[in-house]
């Protein structure tokens, strides 16, 4: 069979071609919502444009860029305006972008940024503001649309990894200007539940302006202030709504917050299994411990010849009772020696000879006192001459007219000095006179 082959490259360039040649994909004006965008280092921008559904690569080079008057980034809405063809190198089509421009809907974004800016100063994502999701909850809230893929992915997926879990479902609109009103209503009303351990908010994917409900302030607020923890599963893996960052645990899907909010329960059995094994082999060896250690009591010597261990203790009374004997007996003979020691001194035999050596010390004091005492010199014919009732020991002290004291052996006699003469005692002449 002779067939003819053509290589990668051949029928990569055939693609482009044909699209090249298509006059509905040379001038395209397409709308859509920026994701995954990366602003080259040449300045060249690569991103993808999305719907609820699709996407399509994009690139705009440097010298379209330059013209447009916006920061595009993710999640940005767009018009823009290109032509359709295929990167041979990879073989996948894309839009070379000539032309950029907002949308309405990227004004949607502009408000999200906004909000989760003032939110956040808040302190309405704060983590130590998260409450603690029960691991095995008894009844889960469900709040979504009655209809559609989310709900019916929760329900399957906590029936099927816990089923004893009870769901209770807040049927409630997730899209258009009814939607937040209605969210809060249905968080409210969970909230009066006090069985209610968990409650899961969720939503399927679709665009900023289809997730926006979850964007709105007051179903944040809400979330925020429920007493009862909150899985926020809303959109798809790469969408994020301020739900989520104020919810206590988020989710990528509705399906997630399902498998978040309920453990498994073939991973649970396995836990107790493993629990109860550790549990029996733990009983086991403590027993087997147990054993051991009576087996050794078992066969002790002492615990089978306990009255080896009292004989034992009775010899070590005996040696303490003859450490004591000695000991008192040695104090005793201390005691009795210094004792008799004291008995035979001459001061306990003559006691009174303590106080004859006092009395004669006394009596030698009081022959040094009266030796000492001023009075004495006056039955010798001396005076004390007295000055303001102190004793005149110096010349010095006195002058003309003061009055002074003399004291005698007979008596005092009051004078008065006339002068004073400070000459050699030789020729001294009479100072005083009497009163």
């Amino acid at each position: 069979m002779n067939n003819e082959y053509i290589t990668v490259s051949d029928i990569n360039k055939i693609i482009k071609y044909t699209i090249e040649q298509s006059y509905e994909l040379r001038s395209v004006y397409l709308k859509g919502e920026i994701s995954n965008i990366k602003y080259h280092g040449r300045g060249h921008l690569y991103f993808s444009l999305k719907d609820e559904t699709s996407k399509i690569n994009a690139v705009m080079f440097n010298y379209k860029n330059s013209g447009i008057d916006f920061n595009p980034k993710d999640g940005d809405s767009v018009l823009v305006h290109g032509r359709v063809s295929v990167y041979e190198a990879s073989g996948s089509y894309q839009i070379y972008v000539d032309s950029m421009q907002l949308d309405g809907i990227g004004n949607l974004y502009v408000l999200f940024e906004q909000l989760k800016k003032k939110l956040h100063a808040e302190g309405l994502f704060d983590p130590a503001h998260k409450k603690k999701i029960r691991r095995v909850p008894r009844k889960i809230g469900v709040i979504t649309a009655s209809t559609g893929a989310a709900v019916r992915d929760i329900i399957s997926t906590i029936n099927k990894r816990f089923p004893m879990t009870e769901i209770y479902l807040f049927p409630t609109l997730v899209q258009g200007e009814s939607a937040a009103p209605n969210i809060v209503r249905m968080i409210e009303m969970a909230n009066t539940y006090d069985d209610i351990d968990t409650i899961i908010l969720g939503r399927g994917g679709g665009s900023i302006e289809d997730l926006w409900a979850f964007n709105e302030e007051i179903v944040a607020r809400a979330i925020y202030n429920s007493r009862i923890p909150i899985i926020s599963g809303v959109g798809h893996e790469i969408d994020f709504t301020i739900s989520d960052f104020v919810a206590d645990l988020r989710a990528p899907t509705p399906t997630g917050a399902a498998m978040l909010a309920v453990p498994d329960i073939e991973e649970v059995r396995r836990y107790f299994r493993n629990s109860l094994e550790r549990c029996n082999n733990s009983i086991l060896g403590v027993l087997n411990n147990c054993t051991q250690t009576f087996l050794k009591f078992k066969t002790n010597y002492i615990l089978n010849n306990p009255m080896k261990l009292y004989e034992m203790q009775e010899q070590k009374l005996d040696t303490l009772y003859d450490r004591l004997n000695i000991a008192l007996r040695n104090k005793v003979d201390t005691s009795t020696f210094v004792l008799d020691r004291y008995k035979n001194h001459y001061i306990i035999k003559n006691p009174y000879i303590l106080f004859d050596d006092k009395k004669n010390k006394i009596d030698q004091l009081k022959v040094k006192v009266e030796l000492l005492n001023p009075n004495n010199i006056l039955d010798k014919g001396y005076s004390i001459i007295y000055k303001d009732d102190k004793v005149v020991k110096d010349i010095n002290s006195l002058s003309k007219d003061d009055k002074i004291n003399i004291k005698v052996k007979s008596g005092n006699i009051d004078a008065r000095i006339e002068g004073v003469n400070k000459n050699e005692w030789k020729e001294r002449t009479n100072i005083w006179r009497c009163c």
